[in-house]
């Protein structure tokens, strides 16, 4: 029996040098670092930031891969079905957990295909519109969809986006009709609003802040319970008549499942090093982000959490994708 069981911890041994050697020796090519959206919207512009400090800790190019479509499924059921080696990557959103029951077969199952490595960020969406438009305020929104037998347009970053459901929460909220006009990614959608062909948005502020600082849309709430940082003249939704009201959007980082839990580990403490720099936290909270770094078993709980949350608001709201 003793020699059984001194074989078995030679075994254990073993795995576990095989392990910390896969670990050290990645990546020993490039990564492909898949964003599920078109350039230029909030997770390509946080994919990049992540994507480049990686690089420049690891020693191997983490190289961008914009696979948009379907409400960001298309890119993340690529990744699910990709080899488990560490080579491949998911920039994840809020719309993976939203997907989960707002489409009927996204292509994947975000709690079963994947294995979380960490957060990148969190933060509030911002309620923008076009500067013509003559809402002032979330009172004026509401005053204006009431009187319009239609009720008004709003435009997202797709279905099932966290951007798509701020809105649909918030005309629950405020007994409303809103119509969704959903687009490819943020920046298409932005790029309307911008010239009135859509009148309004809900949308993260490291994408529409730059808009509003530039004087070509204005601000007129945000979906967190307290005013951000990054604009602290902006009310909240919650105290501009639907207090209650709130919506977060997250980023995070995913790698197939069955990915070696040492090069899962690995990826985790580069992150925490990158998410901890001066630089790259201010990157994000300057634009209303939070740089948030958790361990994989946090991640995926803060994913189950999320998948439950919204697939209550996606029943509340009876929005659904076929």
């Amino acid at each position: 029996m003793s020699n059984r069981i001194g074989k078995m911890l030679a075994a254990g041994a073993l795995l576990a040098a095989s392990a910390a050697a896969l670990a050290q020796g990645y990546p020993s090519q490039a990564v492909r670092v898949v964003v599920p959206y078109p350039p230029g919207g909030p997770t390509d512009i946080v994919a990049r930031v992540i994507a480049k400090q990686l690089g420049d800790q690891m020693g191997q190019a983490f190289i961008i891969d914009n696979k948009s479509g379907a409400g960001g499924n298309l890119g993340a059921e690529a990744v699910a079905r990709a080899a488990p080696d560490g080579y491949t990557l998911l920039v994840a959103t809020t719309a993976h957990a939203i997907n989960m029951s707002m489409f009927k077969n996204p292509g994947y199952e975000v709690q079963r295909d994947f294995a979380p490595v960490s957060l990148l960020t969190q933060g509030p969406l911002v309620l923008v519109t076009s500067m013509d438009f003559p809402a002032k305020n979330v009172a004026g929104i509401i005053a204006l969809a009431k009187s319009r037998p239609g009720g008004l347009d709003f435009a997202s970053s797709g279905n099932g986006q966290s951007t798509h459901l701020a809105a649909e929460l918030f005309a629950s909220a405020a007994g409303i009709k809103l119509t969704h006009v959903p687009y490819k990614g943020s920046a298409p959608a932005l790029t309307d609003v911008v010239a009135g062909q859509v009148p309004m948005m809900f949308d993260t502020m490291l994408s529409a802040m730059p808009f509003v600082k530039s004087g070509k849309l204005k601000a007129l709430a945000v979906t967190s319970p307290a005013r951000s940082p990054a604009a602290p003249d902006v009310p909240t939704v919650a105290e501009s008549g639907l207090p209650g009201y709130e919506a977060f959007a997250w980023n995070g980082l995913l790698a197939p499942a069955g990915t070696p839990s040492a090069i899962v580990e690995r990826l985790n403490t580069e992150l925490k090093k990158a998410l901890e720099l001066p630089a790259v936290r201010d990157t994000f909270a300057a634009q209303g982000f939070v740089a948030a770094w958790t361990s994989p078993k946090e991640t995926a709980n803060y994913i189950h959490n999320e998948v439950e949350k919204w697939r209550n608001a996606v029943a509340q709201s009876g929005a659904k994708v076929e």
